[in-house]
C-alpha cells in the first residue's frame, strides 16, 4: 500500500468521525501543495465537513491568507513549530471551522540543513472551542520522513490526517 492509499484510509476514518461530531476542517498547506485537501476530498460526501485548503507556499501567502506573523517567520523560518501553529490557527479562524491543520516542511531533494534536514515537517492542529469556554487549543508535532520528494509529500499529508485524528480522538475523551 502506498502512502497515498494509507492517507485515503485515514481520510475516510477522519471524515466519519468529523461528520458524526458535526465538526468541520480546513487545511493550510505549504510543502504538501494541496495533498491534504486532495486526500480529504477523495471521500464521497466530504463537503459535509471539509471547507477549504489554502496552499500558502510563500512567506507572503502565509502572512496574507493566514495572518502568520512576520516575527514568527523572521525568528524561526517557515519550517518551524511557531509557524505551523499560526498556520493551523489561521486557517481554522479564516475558514471558521472546528479544526485547522497545517503542514510546513522540507520535501527535498534540496533545502535541508543539519538542524532541519530534508524530510523535516511540522504539522499543526488547531481546535476551536465554544466562545468563552477556554477550550480552544493548538498542537504541533515535528516529524521526519525519508524518500523522494513525492514520497515525502505523500507521507506528510497522511501524517497530517493522522495528527488531526489523534487530536479529535483525544478531544472526545
Amino acid at each position: 500500500m502506498t502512502p497515498l492509499d494509507d492517507g485515503r484510509a485515514v481520510s475516510e476514518q477522519l471524515g466519519e468521525t468529523l461528520r458524526s461530531g458535526d465538526a468541520t476542517i480546513a487545511a493550510a498547506e505549504s510543502c504538501t501543495g494541496g495533498l491534504v485537501g486532495s486526500l480529504l476530498t477523495d471521500v464521497a460526501g466530504s463537503s459535509d465537513y471539509f471547507d477549504r485548503s489554502l496552499v500558502t507556499y510563500s512567506y507572503d501567502a502565509k502572512r496574507a491568507q493566514l495572518a502568520v506573523s512576520r516575527e514568527a517567520l523572521d525568528d524561526h523560518g517557515a519550517v518551524s513549530e511557531p509557524v505551523a501553529r499560526e498556520m493551523a490557527q489561521g486557517v481554522r479562524d479564516v475558514a471558521d471551522t472546528t479544526w485547522g491543520v497545517a503542514t510546513t516542511g522540507i520535501a527535498g531533494p534540496t533545502g535541508g540543513t543539519p538542524e532541519k534536514p530534508v524530510g523535516t515537517v511540522y504539522v499543526g492542529v488547531a481546535y476551536a472551542g465554544e466562545w468563552g469556554s477556554g477550550e480552544s487549543f493548538s498542537t504541533v508535532e515535528r516529524h521526519q520522513f525519508d524518500g523522494s520528494r513525492t514520497e515525502i509529500k505523500a507521507k506528510i499529508a497522511r501524517q497530517a490526517l493522522e495528527d488531526v485524528m489523534e487530536a479529535v480522538d483525544e478531544r472526545r475523551k
